[in-house]
């Protein structure tokens, strides 16, 4: 199942990269990112679901 940003959600913020850098990053738009071949499989992900504060995150 693939991780996805609902970017109309998203603020920005960067907490998802700080939990799970080998999956998110702040794109130039300012905004969260899936990395493209991220392993989308990595435990940090959940966290990262868990913890972002608008639930801009799923999967």
């Amino acid at each position: 199942m693939a991780v996805k940003v609902d970017l109309d959600l998203c603020t920005g913020c960067g907490l998802c990269e700080q939990l799970c850098p080998d999956v998110f990053e702040l794109g130039d738009d300012g905004y969260a990112h899936v990395k493209a071949k991220a392993n989308e499989g990595a435990a940090c992900v959940d966290e990262a679901i868990d913890q972002c504060p608008v639930g801009a995150i799923s999967k």
